[in-house]
């Protein structure tokens, strides 16, 4: 039984990397066979060779990106721990903050992204703006709903056993918002690359983003293609990385899965 269930582990992993063979094939034969300009569709052998000549300033680029995407994430899990804890200890503050969250998330980043450059000029900082922005909502939205699922039993058994306010939140409510919150921190850190690209897009001197910006000017779809493979793995890595947190941070799930 349990050599079986490493087979299909095995099997699981090898199927979704013959499915991205496959289509990678497809889409080479496809240009082949038609003859398709590289300036319109670029094959994926062309995009490999790009991304192997263009090494050196992809990489470069994409540490810009990275530690403006990084540095946005952070900030963003720091604001959104703290103004969940205080929605949680305050429920007045829900009724007030909530609607102008859900707000914020129907303007879209693109639109008000300018305003930051005007703002904040061509730095770093309206690129860490707009991390900010694109990460901090599902990381705080999950971390109060996790928290508000608490069952209420366990609640008033914490209460019999004469734990306080502040102690329920440690011991009970926290742990529990935490399963929630890396949901919504894996979902923010995918974001979080994004969010660093469209703010290059808009103004800057390096980045992925400005690398992009600068391959199309110019019709080199083949660098552009190379630069979002680079964009792809970092979000995976960065995914897979919140991944590995959580089951550090979170063990009690992990005994359960076992």
């Amino acid at each position: 039984m349990k050599s079986q269930s490493i087979v299909e582990k095995i099997i699981k992993k090898i199927i979704p990397v013959l499915f991205i063979i496959s289509l990678l094939g497809i889409w080479e034969a496809v240009v082949r066979i038609n003859k398709i300009e590289p300036y319109i569709m670029p094959a994926p052998s062309k995009v490999a060779e790009a991304l192997c000549t263009d090494f050196s300033v992809l990489w470069e680029n994409m540490l810009v990106t990275l530690y403006e995407g990084m540095l946005g994430f952070v900030i963003a899990i720091a604001l959104s721990l703290v103004l969940a804890v205080m929605i949680d200890l305050i429920p007045l503050l829900k009724q007030a903050i909530y609607p102008v969250l859900v707000i914020s998330q129907t303007i879209p980043t693109i639109a008000i992204a300018p305003l930051f450059l005007i703002w904040f000029g061509f730095g770093i900082l309206p690129k860490v703006v707009v991390v900010v922005l694109v990460c901090f909502f599902p990381m705080v939205i999950s971390l109060v709903d996790g928290m508000e699922a608490v069952d209420q039993e366990l609640i008033n058994h914490f209460r019999l056993m004469g734990a306080n306010k502040i102690q329920r939140f440690i011991h009970l409510k926290l742990p529990f918002g935490l399963i929630n919150f890396f949901s919504g921190m894996r979902i923010a850190a995918t974001y979080s690359i994004m969010g660093a690209i469209i703010g290059e897009w808009l103004g800057g001197n390096k980045g992925l983003g400005v690398y992009m910006t600068r391959a199309k000017s110019v019709y080199a779809i083949d660098k552009m293609f190379a630069a979002i493979v680079l964009i792809v793995a970092i979000s995976m890595i960065v995914f897979g990385a919140i991944h590995l947190i959580e089951k550090i941070a979170t063990p009690w799930m992990r005994q359960k899965g076992e």
